[in-house]
């Protein structure tokens, strides 16, 4: 028999950024067509238009037509770009709690245009967490050779201390130990833990969140069956990850954890929303709008995120059976 494909709804993103190029590229990919069945949310002429952009002919998929507005412009975002990249977020986001798609990829937005389009969130991660009802949205960046989720996320680096409380350095845990179980077929995942603080704190020279913060976290979540350790020495703790030694990396903030993960998946990386109500992926990078409308955007983190989607709809129909 041939294995069913799971139906992934692709998001066109900000139209005024490479996203229509993007998608336009990955509905033309073999691999891609093999593993999915891809379904555009967004508007046609977009993804014509995109297509248009890389020489290509328009792509002989599953179309919905979402948002409304004036002609976008290629590199110039506006109030009306960002009005229909949210609207394309909502629909995919329905067609995923209605069952029509097994997953959602979003295409790159800016939160700027999304804010100008009449939106409150700072990102995917914020509004799908508002639109689902979801209290705590953890944000996994995922490779082949490095997977990291954050405690804490757009956070200025002098509040992050303020931030974190062991309850949610456990709830992070807690989320992401589960969604590696669900959706990335790990029976026992192996989670790693990174300090603050540089070399862990020592022993309270250079902070006390560790002994008081992280320490507690790590035992707590231990008596609740995750396969934790930590808090290790950030400075070391994503080369042991890389050599095989963990399966994620809890970091304490955004750039602790997205710096070491992009300078090994800067191309590849995933852009993962765990905890939701539905399987979310993003490409691991931003609109480009300085090459907009060129058909220069390379497609490989895209087409990573949608294989993903699909390999992580199919490990949870597995496991449901």
């Amino acid at each position: 028999m041939q294995e069913i494909k799971p139906k992934v709804a692709i998001t066109l993103g900000d139209p005024a950024g490479v996203g229509p190029e993007l998608v336009a590229r990955v509905c033309h990919d073999a691999e891609v067509l093999a593993a999915v069945e891809p379904v555009v949310v967004g508007r046609s002429m977009l993804l014509s238009a995109g297509a248009l952009a890389c020489g290509l002919r328009i792509p002989q998929v599953s179309m919905v037509e979402a948002g409304q507005g004036a002609e976008i412009k290629p590199g110039r975002p506006s109030e009306t770009s960002g009005r229909q990249a949210g609207a394309f977020i909502e629909k995919a986001l329905q067609m995923c709690l209605a069952g029509q798609v097994e997953a959602m990829v979003t295409g790159p937005i800016s939160k700027a245009a999304l804010k100008a389009g009449g939106y409150p969130d700072t990102g995917h991660t914020t509004m799908l967490g508002r639109l689902t009802n979801t209290p705590r949205p953890v944000m996994m960046m995922a490779g082949s050779r490095l997977k990291v989720v954050l405690a804490t996320v757009h956070k200025a680096i002098s509040e992050v201390p303020k931030l974190l409380t062991t309850q949610g350095i456990v709830e992070v845990g807690l989320i992401s130990d589960q969604g590696l179980r669900r959706f990335f077929g790990l029976a026992q995942p192996k989670m790693a833990v990174a300090a603050l603080n540089p070399h862990a704190g020592e022993g309270g020279m250079f902070g006390d969140e560790e002994e008081r913060l992280i320490v507690p976290a790590i035992a707590e979540l231990r008596a609740k069956g995750v396969s934790v350790s930590g808090p290790h020495p950030p400075d070391t703790v994503f080369w042991r990850a890389l050599k095989g030694e963990f399966d994620v990396v809890l970091c304490m903030y955004h750039d602790q954890g997205l710096i070491p993960f992009k300078l090994r998946h800067f191309e590849d990386g995933v852009n993962v929303t765990l905890g939701l109500p539905i399987i979310r992926t993003s490409p691991d990078h931003g609109t480009a709008y300085d090459i907009a409308g060129k058909g220069k955007a390379k497609p490989d983190s895209m087409k990573a995120a949608v294989l993903l989607a699909g390999a992580m709809a199919k490990n949870r129909a597995a496991l449901a059976q």
